[in-house]
């Protein structure tokens, strides 16, 4: 079993000691999936939601998430993030939106919870923006695609077969 670096010798929280790590370019991307009914879908890709720019938003409130992600995630690093990007895919069948976020640094820990962070409220923002015409939207499937960078080397999910 893989030893929980967050915790202490009495099995309390802590926040991990990297100081003796080295500085390495890292990256993470990270993906999720907010469904909606295709009406929800018309007023995302024509711009006519009540809100605005659905995705200009979201988008947005992606990065800014990447950035505040030690603020919202206990024993989290903060780190000086060299970039981070939140894009779209659109899809018919099933119905919704594709959100995928990457996140780099160059520093001693990962980058992975920014872009679960950053694809975390995407989609939350999306369901925001449009939840007066679908509340019954659902937000799923969020997951790391892969991670680079760092000690545990690289990482790739396997890819799903369904979606």
């Amino acid at each position: 079993m893989t030893k929980l670096t967050h915790l202490n010798a009495k099995g309390e929280a802590r926040m991990v000691d990297v100081s003796n790590k080295s500085i390495t370019q890292r990256s993470a991307r990270a993906e999720g999936f907010v469904a909606m009914r295709p009406a929800t879908l018309v007023l995302l890709e024509t711009g006519t939601a009540k809100k605005g720019d659905v995705l200009a938003t979201a988008r947005l409130a992606g990065i800014m998430a990447a950035k505040k992600t030690h603020e919202l995630i206990p024993l989290c690093h903060p780190l000086a993030i060299t970039s981070a990007n939140v894009d779209f895919e659109v899809s018919r069948e099933p119905c919704g939106v594709r959100v995928v976020a990457e996140v780099k640094v160059g520093g001693q820990t990962g980058v992975e919870m920014e872009a679960l962070t950053a694809v975390s409220v995407a989609c939350l923002t999306i369901y925001d923006m449009l939840k007066a015409a679908d509340k019954a939207m659902t937000l799923s499937d969020i997951r790391l695609l892969e991670k680079t960078g760092g000690r545990s080397g690289s990482f790739r999910a396997e890819r799903r077969s369904e979606r």
